[in-house]
């Protein structure tokens, strides 16, 4: 195990204090309430030819933060006519949507896929996205993890969270959804957003949760120089004294403060080699999950010592899809 964190028996009874702001709570319900004010989630769902036999696919349309346009790729097995479970899944740091036929392991598993896009993101690795963030402009780092850092009201992470959150209320208005068994999956980025929306909603099915950022911001800050922490910190280097401005900001989008406050089962996945996610994060997050409200749900982690930022990789999808079959009961 590398010294940059704890060991692992430290790691599995890792549970530290939160600096939460008295108006955590307040501070979602305001912002998820003018969201959901601004008309229905759904705008459009129009299917599209993804090259596929076996997969159908409609590129989705919802209203997100402040009711922007935000897109998705909304895919069924083909041929298959009853309400089937479904999953959204959030992308990584810097991804977009990409193209219609990338992700294709839940669909194929037999569930309805809604891929949300990352809005103001798409630019540094995969195939692009297609949903701008119109309310960049505040002031911060040129990188999603700084921008707004500085007020949380302009976080970008205030706006992509509010997103995902409508993107499970977008998957619960689309046809051949069986609204009462819905699940939220992501890695990296990915998995910190998820664990935002396990706290956010409550009547999920289930949360996965693979390698999570926004868990443990000032020990991650700490620990690594990796992007994206590595964006914050690069941004506090130039602009000297703001810290604590920096801190509260990122208290509001801290992700152990969300799975405190999540009941869905959830099953975890961390490399205890990642430096770019640093698993104590996950650990934190792990160890308090649920806490909030009763900490009695099932929850599974399943850790990888001689792994880093890939986790478990294929090995941990294919426990992933034998846990959530057992969870969905599908």
């Amino acid at each position: 195990m590398p010294a940059f964190d704890l060991p692992p028996a430290d790691l599995e009874r890792y549970r530290p204090d939160v600096a939460e702001p008295a108006d955590f709570d307040a501070f979602w319900k305001r912002t998820l309430g003018e969201a959901a004010g601004a008309g229905d989630v759904l705008v459009s769902a129009d299917p599209v030819d993804n090259g596929l036999r076996l997969t159908e696919t409609w590129d989705v349309t919802f209203r997100g933060f402040a009711g922007d346009p935000v897109r998705g790729w909304f895919s069924r097995p083909a041929g298959v006519g009853e309400p089937l479970p479904a999953v959204v899944e959030f992308a990584g740091y810097g991804r977009g949507r990409g193209l219609p036929h990338e992700r294709l392991t839940w669909v194929n598993a037999g569930y309805a896929h809604l891929l949300m896009d990352n809005r103001g993101q798409g630019d540094q690795y995969g195939c692009g996205g297609d949903t701008p963030d119109p309310h960049a402009g505040a002031p911060g780092g040129p990188g999603p993890a700084a921008r707004g850092l500085l007020d949380p009201h302009d976080h970008h992470f205030r706006r992509l969270i509010t997103d995902a959150v409508r993107a499970v209320d977008a998957v619960r208005a689309l046809p051949g959804v069986d609204a009462s068994r819905v699940a939220v999956a992501g890695n990296s980025q990915g998995g910190g957003v998820a664990l935002a929306v396990a706290g956010l909603v409550p009547d999920l099915a289930a949360v996965l949760v693979t390698a999570p950022f926004l868990c443990g911001f000032r020990r991650a800050l700490d620990l690594t120089d990796a992007s994206p922490y590595g964006e914050i910190s690069a941004y506090l280097a130039v602009h000297r004294g703001v810290e604590e401005a920096a801190y509260r900001t990122l208290s509001y989008v801290e992700g152990i403060s969300f799975a405190r406050r999540a009941q869905a089962p959830a099953h975890f996945g961390v490399g205890l080699r990642d430096t770019v996610c640093p698993p104590s994060g996950a650990y934190a997050a792990f160890n308090r999950y649920a806490e909030l409200t009763g900490g009695q749900e099932e929850k599974v982690l399943h850790a990888y010592p001689f792994n880093g930022h890939e986790g478990g990789d294929a090995v941990h999808v294919r426990r992933q899809l034998e846990w959530l079959r057992a969870a969905l009961g599908s």
